[in-house]
């Protein structure tokens, strides 16, 4: 059985040593650097992980996290790559149920974040499992945008949601929706079909976690 997450965690490792430690990011704000950070607290400190979902613990997370990114490059990288197996969101259960998502978007994160990237030719069973996350993503991010929001990823799936009234049809492969979903509107290949005002407020809104 395919195992996503590793193959886009080794992938993203391995582009992480490439650019190095001050390349940038989709992430505003933060370069390669921390955004190995940032996956390394998110597997190895649950204490200052919680606060990306909890804004009252988000201070202590950052200040997590940069103490961490304050480690060697290649050490930060080395713990990307190798996750604990106690880990509550990478161990043997969880790993391919919560990080496959999770570390493709990441590893696009860096792909994307220089001039002439490509989307890539993803495995149809990568596709079918980013379809199935990203319409669980979107059914949350999308549920009180203001019109009726056709979601669709030809060949996978569709989903409707939104609070009614104008209809806006957004068509994408699994991957570029993932990405679109998450917030990452401005480097994802998707196709907005309806209003152009409605089109433009959905590319700027705060998306994702």
């Amino acid at each position: 059985m395919p195992r996503y997450a590793r193959t886009e965690r080794e992938a993203l490792a391995d582009l992480l040593l490439d650019r190095g430690p001050d390349a940038p990011t989709v992430n505003e704000g933060w370069n390669t650097r921390d955004l190995a950070a940032h996956l390394v607290v998110r597997e190895r400190r649950p204490d200052a992980a919680v606060g990306i979902l909890l804004p009252p613990l988000r201070g202590h997370g950052e200040a997590v996290r940069r103490r961490v990114a304050a480690r060697p490059y290649a050490e930060l990288v080395a713990r990307v790559r190798r996750p604990p197996a106690w880990s509550p969101v990478s161990n043997r259960l969880t790993d391919e149920l919560v990080n496959a998502m999770e570390f493709f978007i990441h590893h696009e994160d860096v792909r994307r974040a220089r001039p002439g990237w490509l989307p890539r030719d993803l495995p149809a069973g990568l596709s079918a499992l980013l379809w199935k996350r990203a319409a669980v993503l979107g059914r949350m991010a999308l549920r009180r945008f203001p019109a009726d929001l056709l979601v669709q990823a030809p060949g996978f799936g569709e989903l409707t949601v939104g609070r009614g009234g104008e209809r806006l049809r957004v068509v994408g492969a699994p991957g570029e929706l993932a990405l679109f979903l998450s917030g990452r509107q401005r480097v994802s290949r998707v196709q907005l079909d309806g209003p152009a005002a409605l089109a433009e407020r959905l590319r700027a809104a705060r998306l994702g976690f």
